[in-house]
């Protein structure tokens, strides 16, 4: 079985082996770690006491942080990969780019810790080998969107649209800190979870209504 089906499956809490249970683990808590204190500032020693594990059990899966970032991004960009895999298959239409729109949005929505990862991350992941490959995913992504032969406006308004559902955890992070400064921690996460099952709809149309905008090519 592939590193990247291993890690898959994990994320989807069907995991079939003790090694790519671990696999799984390590993912997680690196996430939640580097998501709540930051990618630099996390070392593989507090990943791998948070295990409750060794630096040595922890280097068989992964040897450095970067690595532990590729198969975040691996197992996170998963629908991602998937709507890039159908679009390609199909000429352009507005059926097909709002159908892009959707499945992009339906993705993110199952992979919010990905989102909340890479918004606090921004500065560190941005040169990073796994931040370059997620960029090139998007850019694939806004390509297919927006369809060949797109003018300067509708490739920004397929921009746009895709970012609305990134730039809705960015509200909903800054609401729910000004909402619930000192909440505990399980009721944080319930409340956030809650917020992002209102929010994400909200954006799934703000982006479609901005994906409407681009024009249908003529052949």
């Amino acid at each position: 079985m592939s590193t990247q089906s291993e890690a898959g499956q994990d994320a989807m809490g069907t995991t079939q082996s003790p090694r790519s249970d671990t696999r799984g683990r390590i993912i997680r808590v690196a996430l939640e770690l580097f998501s709540e204190q930051g990618y630099e500032q996390t070392s593989l020693r507090e990943i791998a006491d948070r295990l409750g594990v060794t630096k040595a059990a922890l280097y068989y899966h992964f040897k450095t942080k970067d690595d532990i970032v590729h198969g975040i991004v691996d197992t996170m960009a998963a629908p991602i990969d998937e709507a890039i895999a159908w679009g390609e298959q199909k000429p352009w239409s507005p059926e097909l780019r709002d159908e892009l729109v959707r499945r992009f949005a339906a993705g993110m929505s199952e992979r919010a810790p990905l989102l909340r990862f890479f918004h606090e991350n921004q500065p560190a992941l941005r040169d990073s080998p796994a931040g370059l490959e997620f960029k090139e995913r998007m850019i694939a992504m806004i390509r297919l969107v927006h369809g060949p032969g797109a003018s300067f406006e509708d490739r920004l308004r397929a921009t746009m649209s895709l970012f609305t559902i990134n730039s809705a955890m960015f509200l909903l992070k800054q609401g729910m800190t000004e909402a619930s400064p000192g909440a505990a921690g399980d009721r944080c996460g319930e409340a956030q979870a809650e917020a992002l099952a209102e929010s994400l709809p909200a954006a799934l149309t703000v982006a479609l209504e901005i994906a409407t905008l681009i024009e249908p090519k003529d052949d």
